[in-house]
């Protein structure tokens, strides 16, 4: 498929050309690589609320947002000068600080489902780190994961379900052991029957089961609460552990997450994106019982140099204060509900084959009519609509992440007016992708 180029892009071309010779394909993120979708990636210079600028001078309507941690959009006022102020005092110092206390003491009390923070520097090591506990706590080894939901590039997380229902998995990167495999136990999202059947046959081996409560990564495949309601019933029955990965959904559907947002208290929950306002921090919390097994206080291991490093922390500081501030959410929300209405809509009229699933300020621009809960109901032949749309927007100054697999994310930069001029241009990209 031949597409036209109508923006010039010969500097992000010149500078992809030159960092495959640095970074392996180019980049420091896989999809970042454009693979999926046409041309070289996009190399940006610069971002201002709900825009951003790429070398080549061409400006966007941003709706990846970073893959999501940009809440306020980019280069926002309150965070940059509380980094800044932050900065001028030093950038780390291997010590506690007060800001790691003020990022904390902010959440713990405007949070009901954690008692307990420990905060590192990524999702996955917050993941990571959720899972050592979580074994530490029951001393048992298994974990029971659903396909669909993606928790980071963890080794015991990097599997994929193999042949049958109950299934332990198989390896799904390089350099994974199946040794380490085959402790992590692959599920269908949604299948009670086949939840309860394993844990009935493995309780005794298996430490915790994790899940993506809004997951995001593979799609935004929205369960129904009464899902997740069982998932907090069976582990309790089964004397497992129920880790919420909320590294996406975590103060993005709201300042509680989906854990508030379906009202189910999970026993550990992991964040990252939103929770260092734009810069590397994730964390993970619990009830004060089981953070207790963490050291200094118990015999979890975990550390890191970087972690609650004070910039960081202001960061997230500041970033959290505005979701705090009165109907955050709730406008956030209404927004992103008004555009995926207004996309569905238009859609309908014409019998494109697309809706437009979305929660918080979360949505997806998913092919098909009927609704998508599983992985296994996406057709992979529908992203090539997904290139069209993705190639079309580009040309008229929006930007989606680049995989039709990807969800997008509305900040509270992104203006009544931002959003009727994103439906326009999808809008007509959808023409052309269904015209061909």
């Amino acid at each position: 498929m031949k597409f036209e180029q109508r923006i010039p892009r010969e500097t992000s071309a010149r500078l992809f050309e030159e960092a495959q010779e640095y970074f392996p394909g180019g980049v420091n993120s896989p999809v970042r690589a454009f693979r999926s979708v046409s041309g070289p990636p996009l190399f940006i210079r610069e971002g201002h609320g709900s825009h951003m600028t790429d070398v080549d001078g061409n400006r966007f309507l941003d709706f990846c947002c970073s893959w999501g941690p940009l809440i306020h959009g980019h280069d926002n006022a309150h965070i940059r000068e509380r980094v800044i102020e932050t900065v001028r005092r030093g950038t780390s110092f291997g010590t506690p600080t007060e800001m790691g206390n003020r990022l904390g003491k902010l959440i713990l009390e405007n949070h009901r489902y954690v008692e307990r923070i420990r905060f590192v520097s990524s999702g996955t090591e917050a993941v990571m780190s959720a899972l050592r506990l979580a074994r530490g706590v029951t001393g048992k080894t298994r974990i029971i994961k659903f396909e669909g939901c993606y928790h980071g590039h963890v080794d015991q997380l990097l599997v994929k379900a193999g042949s049958g229902l109950v299934t332990f998995g198989t390896s799904s990167s390089a350099g994974v052991p199946e040794s380490v495999a085959r402790d992590t136990l692959v599920l269908p999202l949604g299948n009670r029957e086949l939840l309860e059947q394993t844990l009935t046959e493995q309780a005794g081996q298996v430490a915790c089961i994790i899940v993506e409560p809004v997951p995001a990564n593979n799609g935004l495949l929205i369960q129904d609460k009464s899902w997740l309601e069982d998932l907090r019933a069976v582990a309790h029955k089964y004397g497992v552990l129920l880790i919420f990965d909320e590294v996406i959904s975590g103060f993005r559907v709201g300042f509680e997450g989906a854990a508030g947002y379906y009202d189910v208290q999970p026993d550990i929950i992991t964040f990252g994106k939103v929770i260092g306002g734009g810069f590397p921090v994730g964390a993970y919390g619990a009830s004060k019982e089981i953070m207790d097994h963490i050291a200094p206080v118990g015999p979890v291991y975990q550390a890191g140099t970087l972690s609650a490093n004070p910039v960081a922390m202001a960061a997230g500081l500041a970033a959290l204060e505005q979701c705090l501030e009165p109907d955050f959410y709730t406008r956030l929300e209404a927004r992103t509900h008004e555009m995926a209405t207004a996309l569905e809509d238009y859609a309908r009229e014409r019998g494109y084959p697309l809706h437009v699933p979305h929660i918080g300020s979360i949505f997806w621009l998913a092919f098909g009519t009927e609704r998508i809960e599983r992985a296994d109901q996406i057709d992979p032949a529908n992203m090539e609509y997904f290139k069209v749309i993705h190639h079309e927007l580009l040309q008229t100054g929006v930007y989606l992440g680049p995989s039709g697999y990807e969800v997008g994310f509305v900040s509270s930069a992104h203006t009544p007016e931002d959003l009727e001029e994103a439906v326009t241009k999808i809008c007509a990209a959808m023409d052309v992708a269904f015209a061909r």
